[in-house]
């Protein structure tokens, strides 16, 4: 049988021979007819993209196969299991009790019979052992082929159809000489005056977008420079205990008696380039409420999302580090999210002040697009909570991008290095035993508690005479556990 790297060495050599004779061909015929080059190059494209999708379909369907197969030699590995240990028991009930046998005992008519009960039963069991690794020897090269697959569907997916190269310019045949005049004096030519331009016209549609409403986006934006934004705060829980230990802060805006969520307004505020104003404003409230609970005697933290934009906004880093040398010392009270994408995109200057900031204001990675995580490079950058919606840790088998940590060692991965996995989004009651399960420390939604609103006096410059802005925890229900067999019936 040929190896898969041989057939894959195969596929590429034979990919070599044939673009090599498609430049042999293609190179003369772009000089003497572009146009011709460039319609055979455009055929070849659409050509290896349908071949590129057909492989793709196949590997596809093969994987499926294998996947089927790979399920009934479970099946069947579960059905030995029970019966080596039905054998295994018949056995030890059928077995004489020593204190039952005489110290002294004639050999009967019984004797053989008994010894050929137990040769049988001892070559049943041993006839089950082999087919069980037999088994797990077809699994684990069943296992290895899928893999192989899945390689080859990532890759092929990734691989984009080449796009057509632009025609040649054919090169203009040089012009014959002719024999210059002297040039006869006389007035110069006016030349024609053009008209300017016209501007182009607002259409009020958004590029990648619907159409847009430039009244409504003024009153967000006047809103929001006036007194119109509001932070909400909404509690992060230990499970099972469900206590609640830090909190996030997020933003709103009220225009007029309605109070409007994120998406509402963050797309406006970033086409008037007010997100760098956003985060400034949010993170001085936040500051300010860490304060507050700090002097209320609550260990709790405030953490904060920052978007992707104002990382690249210059100054605005330094500006969080003398935010939190003002004033109490904020030490694991003030803490700052930001999503995967940008922690994996980090130039060097940025990951310098973030370095600068460690230890005065903690990290958080939120808003992840898959599960591929290195926790040993997150720790050494200082991140100490990452937070995952819970829809992406419970997903059926098969949907969403693979994790490089299985979900039952995920939180454990983590915690080895110090960082503490936060499921998020938990809108159902029915989420939270399952999430347990998964050895899930922390745990925020509206299950536990829904957003609420801080008050202006909390906000407001001078000593704080109200009590803390956190909402009240609610009890703590005593820790909830299933049986191991409703684990066994979830992971099959």
């Amino acid at each position: 049988m040929t190896s898969p790297k041989v057939r894959s060495i195969g596929l590429r050599g034979g990919l070599w021979v044939l673009g090599g004779l498609v430049l042999l061909v293609l190179a003369p015929l772009a000089v003497f007819a572009p146009a011709a080059a460039a319609i055979c190059l455009i055929a070849l494209a659409l050509l290896g993209a349908a071949l590129a999708d057909r492989r793709l379909a196949r590997l596809a369907a093969s994987q499926e196969k294998l996947s089927s197969e790979i399920g009934v030699l479970s099946q069947r590995l579960l059905k030995l299991e029970t019966v080596t240990a039905a054998l295994v028991r018949h056995r030890l009930e059928t077995a004489p009790a020593p204190e039952a046998v005489p110290a002294q005992v004639a050999p009967g008519p019984a004797a053989p019979e008994a010894r050929r009960e137990t040769e049988r039963l001892s070559a049943d069991i041993e006839e089950v052992t082999t087919e069980i690794g037999l088994l797990s020897g077809i699994v684990r090269e069943l296992a290895a082929v899928v893999a192989t697959q899945d390689g080859d569907i990532a890759r092929l997916k990734a691989v984009p159809p080449p796009a057509p190269a632009p025609a040649p310019i054919p090169t203009p045949a040089p012009p014959r000489p002719t024999l210059e005049r002297a040039p006869v004096p006389g007035p110069r030519p006016v030349p024609p005056v053009r008209p300017a331009p016209e501007p182009p016209r607002d259409t009020g549609r958004a590029p990648d977008g619907p159409p847009r409403d430039p009244a409504w986006e003024a009153v967000l934006v006047e809103a929001f420079d006036g007194e119109g934004l509001e932070v909400f705060l909404q509690p992060v829980v230990t499970l099972p205990q469900r206590k609640v230990v830090s909190y996030e802060a997020l933003a709103r805006l009220r225009v007029g008696a309605d109070t409007l969520p994120p998406e509402a307004f963050l797309p406006v505020l970033e086409r008037h380039g007010r997100t760098t104003a956003l985060d400034r404003r949010m993170l001085q409230r936040v500051a300010t409420i860490a304060r507050h609970l700090q002097s209320r005697g609550s260990t709790a933290a405030v953490a904060y999302g920052l978007s992707p934009l104002s990382l690249y906004e210059p100054g605005f880093l330094r500006s969080l580090g003398r935010l939190v040398s003002d004033g109490a010392d904020l030490s694991g009270r003030l803490m700052v999210a930001l999503p995967q994408a940008s922690w994996r995109s980090l130039d060097a200057g940025q990951a310098g002040v973030l370095a600068e900031l460690r230890g005065r204001v903690g990290f958080l990675l939120d808003r992840p697009t898959d599960l591929r995580f290195d926790p040993a490079a997150l720790a050494e950058r200082g991140v100490a909570q990452i937070k995952v919606p819970a829809s992406l840790l419970l997903r059926p088998p098969g949907q969403g991008a693979p994790a490089d940590i299985a979900l039952e060692d995920l939180a454990a991965a983590l915690a080895r290095s110090g960082i503490r996995l936060v499921a998020t989004e938990v809108e159902r009651e029915a989420e939270v035993p399952d999430l347990i399960d998964l050895d899930v420390p922390l745990a925020q939604g509206s299950v536990f508690a829904v957003p609420r609103a801080v008050r202006a006096e909390v906000l407001a410059p001078g000593p704080d005479t109200g009590p803390p802005p956190s909402p009240e925890p609610p009890p703590e229900p005593p820790p909830q556990r299933r049986p191991f067999r409703d684990f066994l019936r979830r992971a099959s």
